[in-house]
């Protein structure tokens, strides 16, 4: 079946990699960018794309967003939130550090909960919504001196708890995906693991190709990963 899916995050990493494996399967897809230009001419410039601005820190560039896919598309039935930022924010942060807290909050949080919201109708009515959330193993667990990042996280595994329920009896189906370090620039910048060692974008790509294709009545709640043993 081909899906419309707003997919926000595809500038780079895991999002990029999810959306061309999406539409190598053959699915619509519309791509939430800051800079909708950077893509332009690419492999994710084409016939069955969407390229549009999208700014998860303003409700109403999701608002706007999601209107304008609809005009395009005629509907909407699969958002996957990629889109996110991290801080190295400690629990002792520093004088003038709150407002790393505020950031994560509106991009880690405010942010998908507004784009699902702005979506939710079209999801319902499609009678087969998805919503992918890329969550991370820390809305899971805290490991180190981070706060700011992991509080973001487990608040935004509360809201894919939200939106499951929510959407439920209305046939919407939600996955939150957990994975540790992905071989991303952001995951490089704060850790020594080797870029081999760690999942591969392109894994979560064939992760989120196969959710898409499982029934209602298949379709797990959460998908937690580790590239290293945790004990």
């Amino acid at each position: 079946m081909q899906r419309t899916v707003l997919l926000t995050g595809a500038s780079r990493g895991i999002g990029r990699s999810i959306a061309r494996r999406l539409l190598k399967d053959g699915h619509r897809l519309s791509l939430g960018l800051r800079d909708p230009e950077a893509l332009r001419g690419t492999d994710l410039d084409g016939e069955t794309v969407l390229l549009h601005t999208y700014d998860a820190s303003d409700p109403g560039s999701a608002e706007t967003w999601v209107s304008a896919t609809d005009r395009h598309w005629g509907g909407i039935d699969t958002v996957i939130h990629c889109a996110g930022i991290l801080h190295r924010t400690p629990l002792l942060f520093a004088d003038g550090e709150e407002q790393q807290l505020d950031e994560l909050w509106a991009i880690n949080v405010k942010g998908p909960w507004w784009l699902t919201r702005a979506a939710w109708s079209h999801l319902v009515a499609s009678g087969h919504g998805r919503i992918q959330v890329l969550v991370s193993m820390s809305g899971k667990r805290v490991k180190g001196r981070m706060a700011g990042y992991p509080v973001s996280k487990f608040a935004l595994m509360g809201l894919c708890q939200s939106m499951r329920n929510e959407g439920w009896d209305r046939g919407i189906r939600v996955t939150a995906i957990c994975p540790s370090w992905v071989n991303t620039d952001m995951a490089r910048a704060v850790t020594a693991v080797e870029s081999a060692a760690m999942t591969q974008p392109e894994d979560l790509a064939s992760l989120s190709s196969s959710l898409l294709s499982m029934p209602n009545a298949a379709v797990p709640f959460e998908l937690a990963m580790n590239c290293s043993l945790e004990t």
